[in-house]
């Protein structure tokens, strides 16, 4: 019960600083700082300043900037529009293609990115306006946007993997793999959403009158060969162990500039930009890291992570009500707090739970990451939502948000199907070994 407690002190406390302002990353190290002088002592500082000068200097995150600067390099390049536009041609006449096609397209660009909210941004830019103007409605194109965005932190490569894999020690390489067949099902559950939508109510998405022809479509799968180039680059070397995940990250960012700068996007405004993006995106990450690592020092010295270990598997009931119940707790807490934030402050907390039931930390990464997915379009504060307000001329975030809350039920779905189903990740993974 004691664990309980300072848990429930921790949250108010974390609760109280954000509520002030203050950005996840610096309540989390206040947290720290304060924890470590009440309940350890003064001494102890010193260890907060080797843990920020170990993950700082960590090997394992060299793979977080180099994936981020391939995806704000083909951000910036003409791939996303591209991708949509092929897709739009393959899928013709059926109801719903054009939503169908951004979500799909959404899918591709995840395959070479590894950010929901760059995903969400670089494909709504191109597909809300086409969606719109060919008579969708706009809450359904929003919609149906925002949530196609949540594959980018799925489908591998996965920022938000990565993440995970730093704070449990997990592979990263075995998480990329899990992520595909997961991320493949929730595509196809949320096309599927789009498609019952659109039947029940034709006037959603009027079908696309103009006729195509096979050759323009044959033609237009020109334009996805860079991303099955830098996929199987990526991918294909970490799957073969021709590569580990940081020298794939590296060969991916170089495939990724080459393609941008072959395509004549890569300007010198253009590079100063994506270098730019580059170092906000990893500084901030490092941030995150190293305020939730001060935090999971305290909450680790007080025995908060092994004493909830110890009262949830004493618990006379199944291990995966003990699953479900921290699922419920982790889609709450993305009501109001970011994805990342949720893996830096909950996983510490909850993973030491997870494995002395003896649950596989591949497959509880993969459903964290889906609850992050989930976390990314649910108001008050859904990430993609913002983006996609940002993003898009003349939008409330009412109408985002009205329009991406039908797409959690599919979100939720994926989930549960590998709750009771964890063989949906693991198979790829197993495979490897």
């Amino acid at each position: 019960m004691e664990s309980y407690l300072y848990f429930g002190a921790f949250i108010i406390a974390l609760l109280a600083f954000l509520a002030t302002g203050i950005s996840v990353a610096v309540a989390m190290g206040i947290i720290g700082v304060l924890g470590t002088l009440i309940f350890i002592s003064p001494n102890a500082l010193s260890q907060l300043g080797s843990i920020a000068l170990n993950q700082s200097s960590s090997m394992v995150l060299i793979v977080v900037p180099l994936f981020v600067l391939m995806s704000e390099a083909l951000a910036a390049s003409p791939i996303g529009s591209n991708l949509f536009r092929t897709a739009q041609l393959w899928l013709g006449r059926i109801p719903g293609a054009l939503g169908m096609s951004t979500i799909l397209t959404s899918a591709g660009f995840s395959a070479v990115c590894g950010s929901s909210p760059v995903t969400a941004a670089t494909i709504g830019s191109v597909a809300v306006p086409e969606m719109v103007k060919n008579g969708y409605d706009r809450k359904l194109a929003l919609g149906l946007t925002a949530a196609g965005g949540t594959l980018g932190i799925l489908i591998p490569p996965s920022v938000a993997m990565i993440l995970y894999g730093v704070i449990t020690e997990t592979s990263i390489g075995a998480l990329f793999i899990a992520g595909i067949v997961p991320g493949l099902i929730i595509a196809g559950l949320l096309c599927l959403t789009v498609w019952i939508k659109v039947m029940l109510n034709p006037q959603l998405a009027p079908p696309v009158k103009t006729s195509v022809t096979w050759g323009e479509r044959m033609r237009s799968l020109k334009s996805v060969l860079p991303v099955l180039l830098l996929g199987v680059a990526v991918m294909g070397a970490i799957y073969s162990g021709i590569a580990t995940p940081t020298e794939s990250g590296a060969v991916g960012a170089a495939v990724a500039l080459i393609i941008v700068g072959v395509s004549g996007y890569l300007a010198i405004h253009s590079l100063k930009r994506i270098l730019e993006n580059t170092v906000k995106t990893t500084a901030m990450f490092l941030f995150l890291v190293i305020g939730g690592m001060f935090s999971s020092f305290v909450l680790n010295r007080i025995g908060i992570p092994q004493g909830m270990a110890e009262i949830l598997t004493s618990m006379d009931m199944p291990g995966w009500v003990i699953i479900v119940g921290i699922n419920l707790l982790l889609l709450i807490l993305g009501m109001f707090l970011d994805p990342m934030s949720i893996l830096v402050i909950m996983v510490p907390i909850f993973f030491p739970t997870v494995i002395s039931l003896g649950y596989d930390p591949v497959w509880f990464g993969i459903l964290v990451t889906i609850n992050t997915e989930i976390a990314a379009i649910t108001p008050p504060v859904g990430f993609n939502l913002f983006v996609l307000k940002n993003v898009i001329p003349k939008v409330t975030i009412a109408e985002v948000t009205k329009g991406a809350l039908i797409f959690i039920l599919p979100l939720a779905v994926g989930l549960l199907l590998l709750i009771f189903l964890p063989e949906i990740a693991l198979f790829l993974p197993s495979m490897m070994k």
